[in-house]
């Protein structure tokens, strides 16, 4: 089994990235989570890795944190959700406030993720919410030391989704755009998160 890749990043789209190791190119999926911090192309890499085999298939699925990946495994163990639905819940929500809307029972944050509904967050909050991972409380108080510019990031996920960007991208960008300019109001966080896009 392939636990970790270093090399060079040859290829990279959102969900998917090529990493050329000694001169083997391997396709791992990722989510956007970690695409969002990956250099550019032709940069070295190093993912941890989750090797998924099926009878027909063997697939690659890479994290840039232990937290990323440990949450990946457990959403896998969930009945009914695969890799892809797993990988698809980590790129539509941040792993720290996945791991306060599981802990809350907040469905409706959970099926506000793109090709997650309502049965499927019931089954994340029934299985996950006693199985989260332990390192969660010091990652918890960093994530609430952001709790600040919360009201400010959502105006701004909302203004993006109504131009019409798709909600995990807008997610991306607002909180990109809010540790860029701190301390700004709605106008200037709104349009670092378009530069954001633009990149």
């Amino acid at each position: 089994m392939i636990a970790h890749l270093r090399g060079r990043l040859s290829d990279k789209h959102p969900n998917r990235v090529v990493i050329d190791v000694s001169g083997v190119g391997y396709d791992v999926f990722v989510p956007l989570s970690t695409f969002y911090g990956l250099g550019e192309l032709g940069s070295d890499i190093a993912l941890r890795i989750h090797t998924h085999v099926r009878e027909d298939a063997l697939h690659l699925y890479g994290f840039a944190t232990p937290l990323e990946q440990e949450l990946f495994e457990r959403l896998i163990g969930v009945s009914g959700i695969g890799p892809k639905v797993a990988l698809a819940v980590l790129s539509g929500i941040e792993p720290h406030d996945l791991i306060r809307a599981i802990e809350r029972g907040d469905l409706a944050r959970l099926t506000a993720i793109p090709g997650v509904g309502k049965k499927t967050s019931e089954r994340i909050v029934l299985e996950l919410r006693d199985r989260l991972p332990t390192v969660r409380p010091a990652a918890i108080a960093a994530g609430d030391g952001a709790a600040a510019p919360a009201a400010l990031q959502d105006d701004v996920v909302s203004a993006l989704v109504n131009l019409g960007y798709h909600r995990p991208l807008a997610e991306k960008a607002a909180v990109s755009a809010v540790n860029v300019v701190p301390d700004a109001g709605f106008e200037r966080t709104l349009k670092q998160a378009l530069r954001e896009l633009a990149k």
